[in-house]
């Protein structure tokens, strides 16, 4: 199996050492790793080109961009920069953060998931941050959910779902799209990701509105929309999230905003929300 990935980077220099070596050091390395150095101004390009220079799988570009900070939508503009330069027919396409550090079986074992199940689409290890000296699961997600600095896509499934959707959320609907096309999601417990720079650090209230307006863009409902909102007021310990949130998804209703997902994905990912729900009620 091909193996390429793709990692966004802007202003990763204290994180990429790091990354890069947990990198080469794999058992089973990427056949390909594109770094795209997007309107960084610290030393982040340096840093990759240094790792290019020494390994011939690894390649970096700079990418002249918007500086304005545009959540989620930036991240996925940089990433299909980089896909756009995959030299190699992949099998598997990953999109991966600058600041996390691999085990060194990563890809071995990735590769071997896909390889043992043609129905797997989508595949990734567990995140870890450091807290008080320790290394903890970082509880933002369930130990199911495929996280968006470290997930592999099988080439059929990301061609179905026509890539990722430059938005806030395009780590949620991939996974719910995946689903939609009949593949399936894994999430190895054993690999054991540390991520250096925890989820939300730099959060602001754009950020909380544009998750309403993904809530809105994948069809959600407005009593599946609170309920969602409220879980993640309660894990940031913010109701200004919730409230935020909350008015710019009914914002939607009157800008004619445009989903990201066809009515039938929607009713397929609403069906799929509350079947969850409705299990976690009743279990």
């Amino acid at each position: 199996m091909v193996v390429s990935i793709v990692i966004p980077a802007h202003n990763e220099a204290n994180y990429l050492p790091l990354c890069m070596a947990s990198f080469v050091n794999q058992t089973h390395p990427p056949d390909e790793l594109i770094i795209i150095d997007d309107n960084s101004t610290d030393n982040t390009f340096q840093i990759a080109k240094e790792y290019a220079d020494k390994h011939d799988w690894i390649t970096v570009y700079q990418r002249k961009s918007n500086t304005a900070h545009i959540p989620g939508k930036k991240v996925i503009d940089t990433f299909n920069f980089g896909l756009a330069k995959c030299n190699l027919h992949f099998d598997l396409i990953g999109k991966f953060d600058a600041d996390v550090v691999l085990p060194p079986n990563y890809f071995e074992t990735m590769r071997n998931h896909f390889k043992s199940n043609w129905l797997l689409g989508m595949c990734s290890g567990l995140l870890y941050v450091e807290v008080n000296g320790k290394w903890e699961y970082e509880t933002i997600a369930d130990k199911n959910h495929v996280r968006g600095p470290v997930k592999l896509y099988y080439r059929q499934v990301f061609e179905l779902m026509d890539g990722l959707k430059p938005a806030v959320g395009w780590d949620t609907v991939d996974v719910l799209l995946c689903k939609f096309h009949d593949f399936e999601v894994c999430t190895d417990k054993n690999l054991k990701v540390k991520h250096l720079r925890p989820t939300g650090h730099g959060y602001t209230s754009k950020n909380y509105k544009e998750k309403g307006i993904a809530l809105y863009k994948m069809r959600y409902d407005i009593v599946l929309a609170k309920i969602a909102l409220l879980k993640m007021a309660m894990q940031a310990k913010s109701p200004r999230l919730y409230l935020q949130a909350m008015l710019a998804y009914i914002g939607c209703y009157f800008t004619s905003t445009v989903p990201f997902v066809t009515k039938k994905e929607g009713q397929f990912i609403r069906t799929y929300r509350w079947k969850g729900i409705i299990k976690k009620l009743n279990p």
